[in-house]
């Protein structure tokens, strides 16, 4: 199961038995389709960036300069093959359609 982070609903957390982990959801449920999440700035970010800076990803509403990082949305790739991470520039995979990251080189 999924539930929204106490600091920002944007951010989805992972639940395992009714508790809350510390755990950013990389899949949708139900459906287990791929997700992104969305900046400010529009920036897209990959869970596991948004696991990694998690206290920026979070927000801050006095910090002026933290929109490259704080989330506002979330979202399924539904058939993206080109979504790259802002941060990162990993490859997000789609949830339907050809997963052609595996040609792709990374930049």
């Amino acid at each position: 199961m999924t539930t929204p982070h106490p600091k920002n609903k944007n951010i989805l957390m992972l639940e395992k038995k009714g508790e809350i982990t510390d755990q950013v959801q990389a899949y949708a449920w139900p459906g287990g389709y791929p997700i992104f999440y969305i900046a400010e700035d529009s920036g897209v970010i990959c869970p596991k960036c948004v696991q990694e800076n998690l206290e920026l990803c979070i927000g801050d509403p006095g910090d002026l300069f933290a929109d490259q990082w704080k989330i506002i949305a979330h979202e399924a790739n539904w058939e993206n093959p080109d979504l790259q991470c802002d941060n990162c520039n990993k490859f997000i995979e789609p949830a339907y359609g050809e997963d052609s990251t595996s040609e792709k080189t990374e930049i």
